[in-house]
């Protein structure tokens, strides 16, 4: 046989029925590497989605939206629901650091508005508030103007504007007793029964009089008295006038 016989033949392409077959233990590592190659688990689309804190900041900056475009629809002005917190008055800082104020009658005077330099003042009961925040009522001009710069809490309790702007607060219990027991006490001309019965009615009647009058006193200080949010709040006492319970009526 030729040498180029030999190179014809050596460069015979391989016959897959005469390839060299694969030893056991080649074929048995091969199974065992198969087997040992790890599953990955199948994604489990039930799993529940877990709250991020951005997810609760979108959701809470939503809710804050939402309700300030209520109140401006609602209110017309506000988008808090018309409330304004003290830190946001700077009267009311101003009148924090200031301290409270000690004025007499005549001193409070000075602060019914016409001064734009001053709050608009006003007094119940010898406490004193600033009602700057409503310059259309209190202020020069206003409805309730009258009420500025003085302690007015006798007119407050009986309704009369004109005689009773004053803070003395004596007597004015009688408006709340019928009519009857003051002329009885003034004319007299009973039994001795009969002014015994009328005392214990007097002594009943007095006292509802005045629990309302204090009733009525304590209404308008809370009214004045707005606490953190409101838009009047207390600023100091009236100095001199004390306050009784006892004397007669000069109302309208």
């Amino acid at each position: 046989m030729s040498s180029s016989t030999l190179r014809s033949r050596t460069n015979l392409p391989t016959d897959p029925q005469h390839a060299s077959p694969t030893t056991p233990s080649t074929n048995s590592a091969n199974t065992l590497s198969k087997a040992k190659a790890p599953t990955l688990p199948a994604e489990d689309d039930t799993t529940p989605t877990r709250l991020t804190p951005l997810d609760i900041l979108r959701v809470l900056a939503g809710l804050l939206l939402l309700s300030s475009t209520l109140s401006y629809f609602i209110t017309g002005t506000s988008l808090t629901w018309n409330y304004r917190p003290a830190f946001t008055r700077p009267a009311r800082i101003k009148a924090w650091l200031r301290g409270p104020l000690h004025l007499t009658d005549a001193q409070l005077s000075l602060y019914n508005g016409t001064d734009p330099n001053l709050p608009i003042l006003l007094a119940v009961n010898g406490s004193i508030y600033d009602v700057s925040a409503a310059p259309h009522y209190y202020g020069p001009g206003g409805m309730y103007s009258f009420f500025a710069g003085r302690d007015a809490t006798r007119a407050f309790v009986t309704g009369c504007f004109e005689e009773d702007l004053n803070g003395d607060l004596r007597g004015v219990e009688e408006m709340f007793v019928s009519e009857e027991l003051l002329v009885g006490e003034r004319e007299g001309g009973y039994s001795r029964e009969e002014k015994r019965e009328r005392k214990l009615r007097r002594e009943r009647e007095w006292r509802v009089a005045r629990r309302r009058v204090e009733d009525t006193v304590r209404g308008w200080e809370a009214l004045f008295d707005g606490g953190k949010g409101g838009r009047y709040f207390w600023v100091g006492r009236v100095e001199g006038g004390g306050r009784e319970w006892v004397g007669g009526l000069g109302g309208c």
